[in-house]
C-alpha cells in the first residue's frame, strides 16, 4: 500500500519508515504505528509517523 496517502494509515498498523538521518542510503526500520504526525492528506515522500518505540519516520510500506 502507498505511504504516501494519510487515509492508508492507521494507527496500529505495522509499517517500514525511513528516518531522517537515513534518508541518503534509503535504510527502512520496521514498527507499530502509534501516531500520525502529518496533518495533509498526502505527501510526496511519505506521511511522518511516531512508532510505538519512539522512532519518527516517513512511511515507505504498509506491510
Amino acid at each position: 500500500m502507498d505511504g504516501t496517502k494519510r487515509s492508508n494509515i492507521k494507527i496500529g498498523a505495522s509499517v517500514m519508515v525511513v528516518q531522517k538521518q537515513d534518508q541518503r542510503s534509503g535504510k527502512l526500520t520496521e514498527g507499530v504505528v502509534k501516531k500520525i504526525l502529518t496533518n495533509s492528506p498526502n505527501h510526496h515522500y511519505g506521511i511522518k509517523v511516531m512508532l510505538e518505540n519512539g522512532i519518527v519516520g516517513r512511511v515507505k510500506q504498509i506491510l
